[in-house]
């Protein structure tokens, strides 16, 4: 039943075309576009630096925003009341939607690897077993978010505040500019976003070939507990 409901929300995930536009192709689009054109100051070579940066924004835009978007409209045509009154645990559903959501982080950090390698990348060993521990933390913290927020409002409030969000976070949340660029009091601040942490954590293990610092495990963690607490008390069936 488990691996049944998550192959059912993965494939429901890819075949909607604003999601795959949002989880897939955006990322994609400024990997390979910044890659190419200075738009941004970066040090050479330039698809070393902006791996990460779009890595972090692939998980944080599938984790999060369509997580949250999906789980709202989920609610509103009746989707999660109708399987909640299955023979589906409570737990499996929940279950099912992470896997999935796993499932298609996973496939979007192999094509964005794919299209990297194809420009020049060449990260070590030891950076791409990180990157796996960091997308399963970075996809369960913002995931967590996103029910937070998709089981809470109604359908239309989270279709516009997650992509509000999402915008936000990466204009100003340490992806496109990292934290390191920014003055020093708003770069303390940015620190404690999980865009920003998932940001630095990959730029460590991919970039420096090292283990992500404390510093940017510790922000993801306690987003995702916190989220996930609160979104125990506030999730709504409908």
């Amino acid at each position: 039943m488990l691996r049944t409901h998550a192959r059912t929300e993965a494939v429901l995930t890819m075949r909607n075309g604003e999601q795959v536009l949002l989880t897939l192709l955006i990322p994609l689009a400024l990997l390979v576009g910044l890659a190419n054109v200075t738009v941004i100051d970066l040090p050479e070579p330039r698809v070393d630096s902006l791996v990460p940066r779009v890595f972090a924004l692939a998980v944080m835009s599938t984790a999060f925003t369509g997580q949250a978007i999906a789980l709202g409209f989920d609610r509103r045509y009746g989707v999660v009341k109708r399987l909640a009154a299955t023979a589906l645990p409570r737990w499996l559903l929940v279950a099912g939607r992470v896997l999935g959501c796993l499932a298609v982080v996973a496939l979007q950090l192999v094509v964005l690897g794919i299209a990297a390698a194809l420009l020049g990348w060449s990260p070590s060993a030891v950076g791409l077993v990180w990157t796996v521990v960091l997308g399963v933390l970075g996809t369960l913290s913002f995931g967590a978010i996103g029910v937070l927020l998709g089981g809470a409002l109604k359908a239309e409030v989270v279709l516009a505040l997650a992509n509000v969000i999402w915008l936000v976070l990466l204009l100003a949340g340490g992806v496109v500019l990292t934290a390191d660029t920014l003055p020093t009091g708003m770069a303390d601040v940015v620190r404690l976003l999980p865009s920003a942490a998932l940001t630095e954590g990959f730029t460590d293990a991919l970039v420096h070939g090292t283990a992500p610092a404390l510093s940017t495990v510790a922000p993801l963690l306690a987003w995702g507990g916190i989220a996930g607490l609160v979104a125990t008390k506030t999730t709504k069936l409908t």
